[in-house]
């Protein structure tokens, strides 16, 4: 199958396109809830986390691993695609949700000034500016972080008046900073979540710019380029669901993100004994 991992339940708003763009795939996805949120960790501890989740999709048979979360795309993709994929599992591959989005913003963005709304670890890591500043050199970044954000989805809080107030405020302040912004861009996978109720109150001319079509149209893209990942990929259009924490609870959590009846199963993630000493840890 093609894992899909993330800190908790927001990537399955990736999973939900995923499954739409590319339906015959199999799909098995990780969230580390128990962990949850992210967003606020170090950098070492986002890295030792994610690289736990990987090892534990590659070892239930995945060759393609998706981190579909944007503090886990910031803070660990890179040292595990290049430090820890040579050694630990060569053939295989691990892909993040940021570039795909970076890509395509600045052909977007009329005024060439874009707003990025994420996790203090996603804005500490400035992804976002450096991978625009890539594509879209001549293009205005302005970041702010949302702290509260990811708290307030997993606890199903978003949508009381105080969920409400706490968002609106982080919005006011990152529009606030730059009036020309005309494109902002929902840089964690729960905040697709808030996009009907971020559209109702940013002016009318900004566009809300979610990742799941985005990172799905970019996944089609690289299985086609890529056959000797592509085969490797079960096709019989199944999906499995795994969580550090209460399966219960994700359960019933995730059908709402999933837009589907989930049946979870519970793991337990650790690093490997021996590839710890290999690192020596």
């Amino acid at each position: 199958p093609i894992g899909v991992f993330d800190s908790g339940y927001g990537g399955l708003t990736i999973l939900v396109e995923l499954r739409e763009k590319l339906p015959q795939y199999d799909y098995l996805y990780l969230g580390d809830n128990a962990r949850a949120p992210y967003g606020t960790r170090s950098f070492d501890v986002v890295y030792e986390f994610t690289l736990q989740a990987v090892q534990e999709l590659f070892d239930r048979g995945c060759h393609l691993v998706i981190l579909a979360c944007n503090t886990a795309s910031a803070k660990a993709l890179r040292a595990i695609q290049q430090k820890d994929l040579p050694t630990l599992a060569p053939d295989k591959r691990v892909l993040g949700v940021i570039r795909p989005s970076t890509e395509i913003l600045g052909s977007i963005s009329q005024s060439k000034h874009i707003g990025v709304l994420a996790t203090q670890g996603t804005v500490a890591s400035d992804s976002y500016v450096i991978e625009i500043d890539k594509f879209s050199p001549e293009a205005t970044v302005v970041q702010q972080a949302c702290p509260m954000w990811v708290p307030l989805i997993e606890n199903n809080e978003h949508d009381t008046d105080a969920g409400r107030e706490f968002i609106r405020k982080d919005i006011e302040t990152l529009l606030e900073k730059d009036e020309q912004i005309d494109t902002l861009v929902l840089g964690c996978t729960h905040y697709p979540v808030l996009k009907s109720f971020i559209e109702s109150i940013v002016p009318p001319n900004v566009k809300v710019i979610a990742q799941g079509k985005i990172v799905a149209e970019s996944l089609a893209d690289y299985l086609n380029r890529h056959p000797e990942i592509e085969t490797n990929c079960l096709k019989n259009g199944a999906v499995s669901y795994l969580t550090s924490e209460n399966t219960l609870e994700f359960d019933q959590n995730a059908s709402v993100f999933a837009k589907d009846d989930v049946k979870s199963s519970h793991v337990s993630l650790h690093l490997r004994f021996i590839y710890m000493m290999q690192r020596n840890y």
